[in-house]
């Protein structure tokens, strides 16, 4: 199955709109020239319109790091799938931070995946288990259930869908720690967990043509022995993606182990 590596930058609370504007402007012309990887860009709500002009035209995507679930209403401080919809085409949803500061569920990330499928928004799924849950022998059992919960009543019956689902596999204890898992065993959880939980969801051919992504710690140091590994098609990149060489290095890894 040739799959499209995805490398996307989350940018999390960082960069004020014209700090974005200063970033984009020096990487945009560097990404623009890397083939075979599908570059997405995920600053802070209030950075997006200002970039949205910038990228514009540039096949470099624009994505939101939430979004609520209701189209709209009086939900003080919350973004609809419409509003997000107006300038990009994904979405980070159930990021570990979400889950632990915030209070998302497996219910709400799959209420938030829904709304963004239903208006033909790109959802980067975030799964991942804690450091206990991994000492513990859990990952497995959790990753699956994330999978299970999250991605529930999606129709199969519309591939399209489906197939537009990408899956970000961000192991909570390595996250912003400098602890990347290793690419052996992030291939792993991608193969013989999510893969397996997609397809009993999906089938086996729409669960083959999902991206799922590795996220946590990733640099341009290590990205290429990710990115050598069958079952993982591209990174969903924290703190590296604030620094424009490390995030264009990791892109550039990503171009080369393309399939």
């Amino acid at each position: 199955m040739n799959r499209i590596p995805v490398v996307a930058g989350n940018w999390k609370m960082n960069k004020t709109v014209a700090e974005a504007r200063e970033l984009v402007s020096t990487i945009i012309s560097k990404l623009r020239e890397i083939p075979n990887v599908e570059k997405v860009l995920c600053p802070p709500f209030i950075a997006i319109p200002a970039l949205y002009e910038l990228l514009e035209n540039s096949g470099i995507g624009l994505g939101a790091q939430n979004l609520y679930w209701e189209e709209k209403g009086a939900f003080t401080g919350e973004i609809s799938p419409g509003m997000v919809k107006e300038f990009c085409k994904y979405v980070i949803i159930g990021h570990s931070e979400r889950r632990t500061y915030f209070g998302e569920t497996d219910e709400s990330v799959n209420r938030k995946v829904s709304a963004a499928i239903k208006i033909g928004l790109t959802p980067i799924v975030c799964v991942g288990e804690t450091l206990d849950q991994y000492e513990s022998g859990l990952t497995s059992e959790v990753v699956r259930r994330q999978i299970k919960v999250g991605l529930a009543g999606i129709d199969p019956v519309d591939p399209a869908s489906a197939r537009r689902i990408i899956v970000a596999y961000e192991p909570v204890w390595a996250i912003g720690t400098g602890k990347a898992s290793s690419g052996e065993n992030a291939n792993h959880v991608h193969g013989q967990v999510i893969r397996p939980a997609l397809s009993d969801l999906f089938g086996d051919d729409i669960a083959q043509s999902i991206r799922i992504q590795y996220g946590g710690s990733v640099t341009a140091s290590n990205a290429s022995e990710f990115f050598a590994q069958p079952e993982i098609d591209g990174a969903l990149v924290g703190g590296a993606s604030l620094k424009p060489d490390e995030f264009v290095a990791i892109t550039k890894a990503a171009a080369k182990s393309s399939r």
